[in-house]
């Protein structure tokens, strides 16, 4: 049987404001989902941007149509069997109305702020047409060596997603972090003790990752153990 594949699927970029960088400029960022190819059927983590004109005009985006976005990647809409969103601001499920009729699965909590707070995301992303959720209570295995952990902090519902695969197991971060470089220093104040780091990341570590990526940056982290070559 094959193993599993963890495919990057670019979905565009958008520019964070000044205003919300802490650097006094603006900063692009990229918007990248990933395709879990699985034996029992394939699985994207997040779907791309949405899209409103007053989100428009401050992020400036520049979206990647969700079935050319899959098409880079090697796939198509059709591939798609299941949906996992990291969490349901607007960056992240705006491709979900197309593939409206998968399951979605996501955090019971995520689910009420996205249908409760204003401003949390884009309204019609989450109740369109065809919408079906999966609503989960915290950590769930949906495939055999797919398991959904529960990673708070960005938003209290956010998630991650873990793939355990013959060569190491990659997990599939979301905005757990907005970088790897933020991830890793939080390993590294686990391991030492001191500092601060979520609740959440010895669960994480527990899983022993070859690999972390991440929605917001194409760096991949890898253990400091990894043979540089």
């Amino acid at each position: 049987m094959a193993d599993t594949v963890v495919r990057r699927v670019d979905l565009g970029y958008f520019i964070r404001p000044a205003e919300e960088t802490g650097t006094g400029h603006p900063r692009v960022e990229p918007t990248l989902g990933y395709l879990i190819e699985h034996a029992q059927g394939s699985i994207l983590v997040d779907t791309g941007m949405g899209s409103h004109p007053e989100v428009d005009a401050w992020y400036r985006p520049r979206r990647i149509p969700l079935p050319t976005a899959l098409a880079a990647a090697g796939a198509k809409i059709d591939d798609v069997g299941y949906v996992v969103n990291c969490h349901l601001h607007f960056d992240h499920c705006g491709g979900n109305p197309i593939l409206a009729g998968r399951p979605v699965f996501t955090q019971r909590t995520e689910l009420a702020l996205a249908r409760t707070t204003e401003d949390h995301t884009l309204p019609e992303l989450i109740d369109h047409t065809g919408a079906h959720y999966e609503e989960l209570d915290g950590e769930a295995e949906i495939l055999p060596g797919v398991i959904i952990l529960p990673t708070p902090g960005h938003t209290a519902g956010h998630q991650s997603v873990v793939v355990t695969r013959r060569d190491g197991t990659v997990i599939v971060a979301g905005q757990s972090h907005d970088n790897a470089s933020l991830y890793t220093g939080d390993v590294l104040s686990q391991r030492a003790g001191v500092g601060h780091h979520p609740v959440w990341l010895d669960r994480l570590l527990a899983y022993d990752p070859k690999q972390v990526v991440f929605a917001h940056d194409n760096a991949v982290w890898t253990p400091c153990s990894s043979q540089v070559s």
